[in-house]
């Protein structure tokens, strides 16, 4: 390690101003009744993650005036303010880059903003210095409180720094920052895919835009004649009022085989750590990402011999149906799952068109789901919601036209965890010097 490397402490690199350090105001303050669809945006916990490379959510945003957020002045966060959650998910870190969508924020009593002073230290890479595993569990270890954890503006004043020279720390974050960007561009394909799919789904399976070309005598857009000749040129009358003709109404849950979970006795070592994925909703991916392909936790072949999961094939849909209800993920490879989820799998023996159908009806799933502890959707959800379904030759023709989406969708997502990865594996080493840059650029070269 250089000896230009300092230590210091959060207090000694927050700019001269008064309120550099603040948290937000609301609570008794202001409440929900104060939020507008438009004008100052207010950042809470759902604007932040513990995802590295997840800055600040811009979606999602909550609102208010002009003149309620005057009288917050010291709450205002700014383009190179790092956010911080002080209750609840408290190892949440946010960054307000330069692509952030607003110039000016209001943080929530949940959050406090820091404003550093960019004569002593980069805003990125102290965002960075946070988002590492080390700064991560000294926030988690010594939170506050016994319900609810706690990290306060006292603590965070009181956290030791260890910072290169100025210029050290704007290469690190760029090189840190390069992989993120990669890491973004990746995911922002993987919406672009993923919206070109649904557009194709809705306009085949929800507006019937080919049989309304049919009936109207012309060709339907951007599709061949045989694919075409698979759509009806008529409506019929039915439950769900006009639905193609000899497309019959029936329960989503005659459409689909419905796959349970389990979970491996925990006590028992070899059940645990082999080489198959173990699906819970913490696994669930980003709407836009569609696919998981690996999890958190892993089961070993006596571990799916010894209880009541079993192994989903690539391409099934799967379901969160207990606690958090309604998440869904494609299966970008055979893994297994808990009692809390289902796996569909539509009985035209397809990959993509029940997931895509899923995604639909998620909200009527919803809906139907119950419990007296905890929300709950059950087999008679699945019965209750109707649907009017294609010939096996129209879904298989569903399939084909979004196949090569998905797999791009996929290879993206593997990408991004190869990124991730190798972002993880650098963070650290290079914000305590114990890699240097020219190292750490070779092994980029390489990714």
């Amino acid at each position: 390690m250089s000896f230009e490397w300092l230590t210091t402490s959060v207090a000694d690199i927050a700019a001269p101003q008064a309120v550099a350090l603040a948290t937000g105001p609301f609570g008794s303050s202001i409440g929900s009744k104060h939020f507008l669809e438009a004008g100052v945006p207010v950042i809470r916990g759902s604007n932040l993650s513990a995802d590295v490379s997840t800055r600040l959510i811009d979606d999602g945003l909550v609102f208010v005036s002009q003149e309620k957020a005057s009288e917050f002045q010291r709450s205002v966060a700014r383009r190179g303010d790092l956010v911080f959650t002080c209750w609840g998910t408290i190892n949440q870190v946010g960054y307000i880059d330069e692509k952030a969508r607003y110039d000016t924020y209001i943080v929530s009593n949940k959050q406090m903003k820091l404003t550093v002073d960019p004569k002593k230290v980069d805003p990125r890479f102290l965002y960075y210095v946070f988002s590492g595993p080390e700064k991560q569990s000294e926030i988690l270890d010594n939170g506050i409180g016994s319900s609810v954890p706690g990290f306060n503006l006292g603590q965070l004043k009181r956290h030791d720094l260890l910072l290169p020279p100025l210029h050290e720390q704007r290469t690190i974050a760029d090189a840190l920052g390069t992989l993120d960007d990669r890491i973004t561009l990746l995911r922002e394909t993987n919406a672009t895919l993923e919206a070109i799919a649904q557009a194709l789904f809705k306009s085949w399976f929800v507006d019937f835009d080919p049989v309304r070309a049919k009936m109207e005598g012309r060709v339907p857009e951007g599709m061949d004649e045989d694919t075409a000749a698979l759509f009806p040129d008529g409506f019929e009358e039915s439950e769900l009022g006009m639905v193609p003709r000899a497309w019959p109404v029936q329960s989503f849950r005659d459409t689909i085989n419905i796959i349970g979970g389990g979970t491996p006795r925990t006590s028992v070592d070899a059940y645990w750590g082999g080489d198959i994925p173990w699906f819970s909703v913490v696994d669930a991916p980003a709407h836009s990402d569609v696919f998981v392909v690996d999890t958190e936790k892993h089961i070993t072949e006596a571990g799916l011999n010894g209880s009541s999961t079993k192994l989903l094939p690539a391409g099934t849909t799967i379901i969160s149906a207990r606690g958090t209800v309604g998440r869904l993920a494609l299966t970008g490879r055979p893994m297994a799952m808990n009692q809390s989820c289902y796996g569909l799998r539509g009985k035209a023996g397809d990959d993509y068109f029940t997931y895509f159908r899923t995604t639909r009806l998620v909200e009527q799933l919803k809906q139907r789901a119950h419990g007296s502890v905890f929300d709950t959707i059950t087999q008679e959800s699945f019965a209750g919601v109707l649907v009017s379904l294609p010939s096996n030759s129209a879904i298989a023709a569903f399939d084909d036209c979004v196949g090569a989406l998905m797999l791009r969708t996929r290879e993206n997502l593997l990408q991004i965890q190869t990124l991730a990865t190798l972002r993880d594996t650098l963070l650290p080493r290079l914000i305590s010097g114990a890699l240097r840059l020219p190292e750490a650029d070779a092994m980029q070269d390489n990714a």
